[in-house]
């Protein structure tokens, strides 16, 4: 497989004003420099599925607007598809496509089929294909009774599911998401993180994701590349991140009546307790001793074993990183 993305020592900084007097101000400017992204190196293949994670303010949105175009870089190289995204040249603008969870697309007095007639006439798509190709997508997402109702007046996950269809119609090679199930309810983020994983898999789309919600990672990426503070910290698998933590395990475990945390932690690092339930943090290699320990002296009802989940990895990263 090809590189479709390739970025060489990326940088990209802000010139943020210093609060000065207000004659001070008049004469002289006084800015500090403010590093969004930090010469950061990568490549994607076609047809892979990315995440691109980091805490708030990490340059994970700023890294994908120079990807598409929006953003100049302040200094580095970037190609996107073969072309120099800030060119905007109508070739590479015809093979990719943006979704950002916090900012419509499509107009909002327009019905969604309406827009989607413009796009097929922007992008020259043939009537019978357009058909098929909403018929399809439309039921995937189960939106096709609402084609016809103005945008204004569909909820927060009909838009977003509109904005997709309506991003992909031309089938791109290149789909850039920003949080893209931000506030949905938790059947539409099934939805569409089902959708997009259709679009991996059987239509090859290359997806970069950025996300805070952890299930859309795990859901429809098979790579995350992790920024801190502009800087990579992280670039592999999701089964290799996960390997680096694979001897810590959670025991969550029910009981008959209530037992004494101080009791517990003689066995493990209690992180979490309620009246009846608690969870232990324990090593992988004294599971099978802790669990007969834990039967031998205690009313256990139930216990429930879980590896370290995502989220706290990405988060035990950012601290590492700090």
């Amino acid at each position: 497989m090809k590189d479709i993305i390739s970025a060489n020592k990326l940088t990209k900084t802000y010139q943020i004003p210093i609060k000065q007097g207000v004659l001070k101000s008049i004469f002289f400017s006084n800015n500090r420099e403010l590093i969004a992204v930090d010469k950061i190196d990568f490549k994607v293949k076609q047809g892979e599925s990315v995440a691109l994670l980091g805490p708030n303010g990490a340059g994970k949105t700023t890294t994908l607007k120079m990807l598409t175009g929006l953003l100049y870089p302040t200094s580095g190289e970037i190609e996107v598809l073969g072309f120099t995204p800030t060119d905007r040249k109508r070739e590479f603008l015809r093979q990719i496509a943006l979704v950002m969870g916090n900012k419509s697309g499509l107009s909002w007095d327009l019905s969604a089929m309406q827009s989607f007639n413009l796009f097929k006439t922007i992008y020259q798509i043939p009537e019978n294909i357009l058909k098929n190709r909403l018929d399809e997508m439309t039921e995937l997402l189960d939106i096709k009774d609402q084609l016809d109702t103005p945008i204004r007046k569909l909820s927060l996950g009909q838009r977003l599911k509109m904005e997709l269809v309506g991003a992909i119609l031309h089938r791109p090679k290149l789909l850039f998401l920003d949080e893209p199930t931000i506030g949905l309810d938790v059947v539409s983020k099934r939805k569409i993180r089902g959708f997009l994983r259709y679009l991996h898999k059987e239509e090859q789309t290359t997806i970069l994701l950025t996300s805070h919600e952890m299930a859309d990672i795990e859901s429809v990426c098979d790579r995350t590349i992790i920024i801190n503070h502009g800087q990579i910290v992280f670039d592999d698998t999701l089964e290799k991140l996960s390997h680096y933590y694979q001897d810590k395990k959670y025991l969550t475990v029910t009981f008959k009546k209530p037992v004494k945390e101080e009791k517990l932690q003689q066995l493990g690092n209690v992180i979490s307790s309620r009246e009846l339930s608690h969870t232990l943090e324990i090593s992988k290699s004294t599971q099978s001793t802790v669990i007969a320990k834990l039967a031998e002296k205690f009313p256990v009802d139930d216990i429930d074993i879980q590896g370290v989940p995502l989220d706290e990895i990405i988060e035990d990263l950012f601290t590492q990183t700090k």
